[in-house]
């Protein structure tokens, strides 16, 4: 049996149209009435997770789903021991330093060393400084890291951007982008080598419609 742990958010609307697209249908996930979190497909020859968008990862690394399409953020972050097996195309952001618009530091290398920078994404925070030998102090924040500058609580922040419009309606401005990313899709290692429910077949469907998506845009 074929399980899939899908994110909730932002990602999960094209996940299950990419999904459908090859035989597995999770779309009652899309039916703000429906409350289950785990689903049957029409065949009932695979099941859907729908977890937060940290523990995609977490299910597909402990065996408890064999795919898994989750953010390259959150990869970026979570660095689990999974299979990463393709760049689907959808959901493109990008991981930025932000500061207040009125700062005098306008460029990541003017920030003043052992300052303070607010993220929910500690790691990639931290391994970006360190790649820029700046030290500086990682704030942990889970909510809404644009109040950290805003307070004066740090200097600067590291989120995900899409549009901007946040930033720029809480008068903030990127000086630096640290990567982009877009939603990825993973698999179990041992599942993906053994071909567990005939999953390299999925996984190259998958990926073909991928490639086609992303040369149509």
């Amino acid at each position: 049996m074929l399980t899939v742990a899908l994110p909730k958010g932002s990602l999960l609307e094209d996940s299950i149209r990419l999904l459908r697209a090859v035989g597995l249908d999770f779309s009652g996930f899309l039916d703000p009435s429906n409350r289950q979190l785990e689903i049957w497909d029409a065949s009932h020859t695979a099941k859907g997770l729908l977890v937060r968008n940290y523990d995609v990862p977490v299910y597909v690394e402990y065996g408890q789903a064999q795919l898994g399409i989750i953010g390259y953020d959150v990869l970026q972050e979570k660095q689990p021991k999974v299979a990463h097996l393709a760049d689907l195309g959808f959901g493109r952001c990008r991981m930025s330093v932000a500061v207040p618009a009125s700062s005098p530091y306008q460029s990541v290398l003017q920030l003043p060393p052992h300052c303070r920078i607010a993220s929910k994404f500690v790691r990639c925070a931290h391994d970006y400084f360190q790649s820029l030998d700046l030290p500086v102090e990682i704030v942990p924040l889970y909510g809404s890291v644009e109040l950290g500058p805003i307070t004066g609580m740090s200097e600067a922040i590291v989120d995900l951007v899409a549009t901007g419009r946040t930033l720029k309606e809480n008068n903030l401005i990127e000086i630096e982008q640290l990567f982009e990313t877009t939603a990825r899709l993973i698999a179990h290692p041992l599942s993906y080598r053994l071909n567990q429910d005939g999953l390299k077949q999925i996984i190259d469907r998958l990926r073909e419609l991928a490639i086609a998506e992303t040369a149509a845009l």
